[in-house]
């Protein structure tokens, strides 16, 4: 680690996949939802720093773009957004340089505007390695024992494993989420931070883009209330106005709430989940709607102000929601830092006649694994039987040209054993996975 490396930094799994592209790229771009650990994990690999969130820096490096890349290297330029020109100037510097990697280190929380975007890309293109944080996976806050690794499931590795998880502790993982600043706060007042951040959030993003801060919101517990769903705008725009005073009209659906969802995207606080069919060029991967999750189950109970206590007195279907959405992060996480996997390695499976699979995973090298989630064990059986129609479905239609899955898999909340079912189907514990 860096001599900046913050006192009580958590090692994350992005690190390896860190120094690869440090070891690469003339600079490295760390994106992802504000709080997540992305300047600590920076500073961790830079020897010093600058941070334009500082309105003081800030202007002093609006005046002079020069002065914010003078440093010993890696030179870590945090929340580089706010200055979105000092990109370019990045740019030449490791051209200037003969693209000696691991010069810079750009971390930012907010997307670049629409229009900067196609050009901002472009201006890092060979020079600028992304990569993408998402808050704390269990594993990575020490509350999964890491007995059973996504990678080895592919590679044919698994030990049965104990790890018993009541609901309880579940209700108290969705609800607190991976902030680290908040990992071992108590449960109440991490809820009432949560809260905070979201609305400081959301008061950002309505001042950078002139949005209204209500709609926002009201938006936000919207795409909450349809968490893992392949909701329309129009959807979206009738669910928001229930209980408004707005009026959203139909044109405002395909409008107003798409330029709603840029901004939450831009802010790194929605995870899209797009569809999948075993043939690696079929439509059928572009026309079928993507599934929408937050980032961490917590900011979806903030926003609809769910509790644990709410959990355990009976919401299941809330509960079974949410724990879906621990799942996708954690599984984000663990895929991501993975370089056989990589950032697009999740989607979801959905056929014309109804037939649903949470998660497929696909590494690079076209080979693929299969997740059903379920919160408890009483519908594990359900889940089993679901992952093998799949199988059976995939491998009988011979224009798919499909392989054998690597692995079929329950991933479960209250559970206790990880093991192989009669059918040979692995069924885990959230809380024994890691990447």
């Amino acid at each position: 680690m860096g001599i900046l490396t913050p006192k009580g930094y958590i090692p994350r799994l992005i690190e390896n996949e860190f120094r690869e592209h440090l070891a690469t790229f003339g600079a490295v771009e760390v994106d992802g939802p504000k709080w997540c650990g992305k300047t600590w994990t920076s500073l961790a690999f830079a020897e010093s720093a600058i941070h334009l969130d500082d309105w003081e820096t800030k202007e002093l490096v609006g005046a002079d773009l020069a002065i914010g890349l003078q440093g010993k290297k890696p030179r870590l330029i945090d929340e580089w957004n706010e200055i979105p020109q000092i990109r370019d100037t990045i740019r030449r510097s490791i051209d200037a340089s003969g693209n000696m990697p691991g010069a810079f280190i750009i971390t930012g929380s907010t997307a670049p505007a629409k229009k900067a975007k196609e050009r901002v890309r472009h201006s890092g293109t060979g020079r600028i390695g992304m990569l993408r944080m998402r808050p704390m996976s269990l594993y990575e806050m020490g509350l999964s024992n890491g007995s059973v690794s996504l990678s080895g499931l592919f590679d044919g590795v698994f030990e049965q494993a104990e790890q018993e998880t009541g609901l309880e502790a579940l209700a108290n993982y969705v609800c607190r989420g991976g902030w680290p600043a908040i990992k071992d706060m108590p449960i109440e007042r991490a809820q009432r931070v949560s809260e905070q951040y979201l609305n400081e959030v959301i008061a950002y993003a309505a001042d950078k883009t002139r949005k209204n801060t209500s709609a926002l919101q009201m938006l936000l517990r919207a795409l909450s209330r349809n968490l893992a769903a392949s909701v329309s705008h129009t959807t979206l725009a009738r669910d928001m106005a229930q209980g408004s005073e707005t009026q959203f009209t139909e044109k405002m659906s395909r409008e107003t709430v798409a330029s709603y969802i840029e901004v939450l995207q831009d802010l790194y606080l929605l995870e899209d989940l797009n569809g999948w069919d075993a043939p690696v060029r079929s439509r059928a991967r572009v026309r079928t709607r993507p599934k929408r999750y937050m980032v961490d189950p917590s900011l979806a109970a903030t926003s609809l102000g769910i509790n644990p206590n709410m959990l355990l007195a009976g919401d299941l279907q809330s509960f079974g929601l949410l724990f879906e959405t621990l799942c996708l992060r954690d599984l984000h996480v663990y895929t991501s830092a993975n370089k056989t996997m990589g950032e697009n390695a999740l989607r979801y499976y959905r056929d014309d006649f109804g037939m649903e699979v949470d998660v497929i995973i696909e590494r690079k090298d076209g080979t693929w694994g299969a997740i059903e989630i379920k919160l408890s064990e009483n519908k594990v059986q359900n889940g089993i039987d679901n992952l093998l129609r799949l199988k059976d479905k995939v491998l009988k239609d011979t224009k798919s040209q499909a392989r054998e899955p690597s692995f079929l898999m329950v991933l479960v909340g209250r559970s206790r054993y990880a093991r192989v079912s009669p059918e040979g189907v692995f069924v885990v514990p959230l809380t024994c996975l890691t990447s």
